[in-house]
């Protein structure tokens, strides 16, 4: 996307501020599919995850003019939606990981993880803490660059890189080695 996008998310952006339904309409299409899959991850109600999707974009609508297009939309959307959905676990206690991430996750050879591996993966996904859990969600199944993973979390980049780096030792020691390719690597990107 990179600057062009970020130029029509500020006009789109104008836009709804002056009240423009068509530019909101056309901002949620844009990003709903990607908020919508984040917000999966961190409850396990489809329902559930739509309506906080759906609340998402409502509250990003409603301080609208008190937005300042400093960094990218997408970045503040994550932010919102995060915060959204750390409340919503805190009510309902609920796990943060869904089963289909875990179908998500590819393997070096291009397929989908076999079930019982796909098992492995979500309990090492599920035995890391949510800070370390949160920041290999972004990275490796929101395509997220580190930086942005900085933006959304609203933490420095090296703490961002610590936590990366810590995450896939965490996920080696409890996958073991052979099992821990799709996070061994370091693919991640600045």
């Amino acid at each position: 996307m990179g600057k062009e996008g970020n130029l029509n998310d500020f006009l789109l952006i104008l836009q709804m501020k002056q009240g423009n339904e068509k530019a909101f309409d056309k901002f949620v299409r844009k990003y709903y599919a990607e908020i919508l899959s984040y917000c999966r991850y961190h409850c396990l109600d489809q329902a559930e995850a739509e309506d906080l999707t759906q609340e998402t974009f409502l509250r990003f609508m409603e301080n609208i003019t008190f937005y300042q297009h400093i960094g990218k939309a997408k970045n503040y959307l994550y932010v919102i939606a995060g915060n959204l959905c750390k409340n919503y676990a805190k009510k309902w206690k609920a796990e943060s990981l869904e089963q289909e991430i875990l179908e998500r996750v590819p393997v070096s050879d291009g397929g989908i993880l076999r079930k019982e591996k796909r098992m492995d993966v979500e309990q090492a996904l599920g035995r890391l803490t949510p800070e370390l859990r949160e920041v290999i969600l972004l990275i490796y199944f929101g395509d997220c660059k580190l930086k942005e993973v900085a933006d959304i979390l609203q933490i420095g980049l090296p703490l961002v890189k610590y936590r990366h780096k810590r995450a896939k030792e965490e996920l080696k020691k409890f996958l073991g080695e052979e099992d821990s390719d799709e996070f061994g690597k370091d693919d991640a990107k600045l």
